[in-house]
């Protein structure tokens, strides 16, 4: 391939002119930064300008390495090492010649000590960089798994009473592929689930044992999807390694089980939350993965702006004393929300506690209590002592049964402001569960001053985001008036968003604050009253936020529609 400079191509096809091209080379020279990266991080061109700049110049190929299923054995053509240094990946091998998915296909570098490594003449294609890392990541990952799979199978066969697995002496465990093999191929094909779950971002990991085999599943923007499948007579030993790691009992397979554990991957840290659940094929497993280093206090980061983010702050401000709940099913964001509220009401002249069940993220300046229902220590146990610490603030993970509900509300009305999340599907359906755990109509009327209730909805990719008008039925199901300019928004899908047309989550909100009528229709138990005095209020409903959000081509119609479960039938 000819020798060309990146910046003249961009110029001759029209990306950039002379002048951003002079000012960007002065720029990542003075940052050593490559041109490319520069030009992509200072917003003057997209990757995609890029990249058809490089395939219509020179004629480079280019490939959606997304949809295009890469072998295995390409892993044994490259040393990983090579691959995340350059961020390239092997996706097709001749007899003289290696097809090279590259995010710089001008890094002759690059392409030179792939060339030394392989012995093979480098034909390079071009692909995006997230594509790039992904496929890096799940090639190296699977192939690992595959290599430990086999291992396991000829161990088993050799020595088929023994299960080679090490104990961990110490709270945190190094999650990393590279230089591992020597480790014993259980804990290699754990690592590698866990390393994969964590390049996709994954919330949970779902271990699902069935007759034949067990299906790994992993839990990505809130959908499951199946990753890798583990042979049967493996099983017990994916379980036992990880249960060794959380420090469970490998012996008891026929009674639930709970645990945590700390591991490193790419130098952060991340708690894994284990549960186990006996079936009548073995044990499923589900692990949570919380990552350490999320900042949680931004009211922007999870979805609040505009006039919800007025109420939030005003809600926070004008609160001295009572009840402020977050409200919302299983997976909607609830407890980012109330760190969040947490993070903006602490400070060095309050005492606030938090109970919590489990402690997910560890908070300067908060005294966290991890519940224990096993030793007795109780949301509802306690609260009672909390109460005993002077505190300010008292923050309730989670309102589980009627005791805990009455001691929140009693403490509320005596002067104390209680943070709260409780499951329920919107603020109203929140009065009603509170009625049916037992609280007094009076004690929620006196005590509840707001109801944050909220879902989590996925955001459409910006990289592949086209726009479309509507139709009748619609615009009819999501409450749009009708309107000839109206324009909806989806993703095609695309390599950054793995080909889904989504990638990321935003929060949608309602927030009611209590007023003087709506606390006399919460003390009557009328439910039509409470509506009525809702709507004359100024609340706005979840599914304004949401309309506003399909308008601005955050999110689509499809996943509004699923999210909020409105019957498209």
């Amino acid at each position: 391939m000819k020798h060309m400079r990146l910046g003249d191509l961009l110029v001759r096809s029209g990306a950039i002119t002379e002048e951003q091209l002079e000012n960007a080379l002065k720029e990542s020279k003075a940052e050593g930064k490559r041109l490319g990266a520069y030009l992509i991080e200072s917003g003057t061109v997209k990757e995609m300008q890029i990249i058809n700049a490089l395939v219509a110049q020179l004629g480079i190929e280019y490939i959606d390495l997304n949809s295009c299923d890469i072998p295995a054995d390409m892993a044994k053509v490259l040393p990983k090492s090579l691959a995340r240094k350059y961020k390239c990946v092997p996706v097709k091998l001749t007899r003289t010649e290696v097809y090279l998915a590259m995010t710089d296909p001008l890094d002759f570098l690059a392409i030179e000590e792939v060339e030394a490594a392989t012995r093979h003449r480098v034909i390079p294609m071009i692909t995006t960089e997230a594509a790039a890392g992904r496929a890096v990541m799940n090639l190296y990952s699977n192939q690992g798994a595959v290599r430990a799979i086999e291992e396991m199978r000829r161990d088993m066969m050799n020595s088929p009473t023994t299960v080679s697995l090490s104990n961990t002496a110490g709270e945190s465990i190094i999650v990393d592929e590279e230089g591992s093999e020597d480790i014993a191929p259980a804990i290699r094909l754990v690592n590698s689930i866990i390393e994969r779950a964590y390049t996709e971002r994954v919330s949970d990991i779902h271990l699902e044992p069935s007759e034949e085999q067990m299906q790994i599943r992993m839990r990505i923007d809130g959908l499951l999807h199946q990753i890798i499948t583990v042979p049967k007579e493996l099983e017990n030993a994916v379980i036992s390694r990880l249960k060794i790691m959380s420090h469970l009992d490998i012996a008891q397979r026929n009674i639930p089980q709970d645990g945590h554990t700390n591991v490193i991957v790419h130098q952060e840290s991340i708690d894994m939350r284990i549960s186990t659940l006996p079936t009548i094929y073995g044990e499923k497993m589900v692990i949570r993965l919380l990552r350490k280093n999320e900042n949680l206090s931004s009211m922007e980061g999870i979805g609040l702006r505009g006039k919800n983010k007025e109420r939030f702050q005003e809600l926070i401000r004008r609160t001295k004393e009572g009840v402020i709940l977050v409200v919302g099913p299983t997976g909607s964001g609830k407890s980012s929300t109330m760190y969040t509220m947490i993070e903006q009401m602490k400070s060095d002249t309050k005492n606030l506690i938090s109970l919590e069940d489990p402690v997910e993220y560890h908070m300067d300046g908060v005294c966290q209590v991890q519940i224990n229902d096993k030793v007795g220590l109780t949301f509802a146990g306690a609260l009672r002592t909390v109460l005993r610490q002077d505190p300010d603030i008292i923050a309730v993970g989670e309102i589980r049964d009627g005791e805990t509900a009455q001691i929140a509300m009693r403490a509320a009305m005596t002067g104390h402001i209680v943070l709260s999340t409780i499951h329920t599907n919107d603020a109203v359906s929140s009065m009603d569960r509170l009625l049916d755990i037992g609280v007094e109509p009076y004690l929620i009327a006196g005590a509840v001053k707001g109801i944050v209730s909220q879902r989590l909805l996925r955001r459409i990719c910006p990289h592949c985001r086209t726009s479309y008008r509507p139709t009748v039925e619609e615009r009819v199901m999501l409450g749009f008036p009708e309107d000839d300019n109206l324009v909806f928004y989806r993703g095609e899908g695309c390599e950054e968003c793995f080909n889904t047309g989504y990638r990321g989550r935003i929060a949608v909100f309602e927030i009611l604050t209590m007023t003087t009528a709506l606390r006399r229709a919460v003390y009557s138990g009328d439910r039509r009253e409470m509506e009525e005095a809702m709507k004359s209020s100024d609340f706005l409903p979840i599914m304004d936020n949401c309309r506003e959000l399909i308008v601005e081509g955050t999110t689509s119609s499809e996943e509004v529609l699923r999210v909020m479960g409105i019957n498209v039938d």
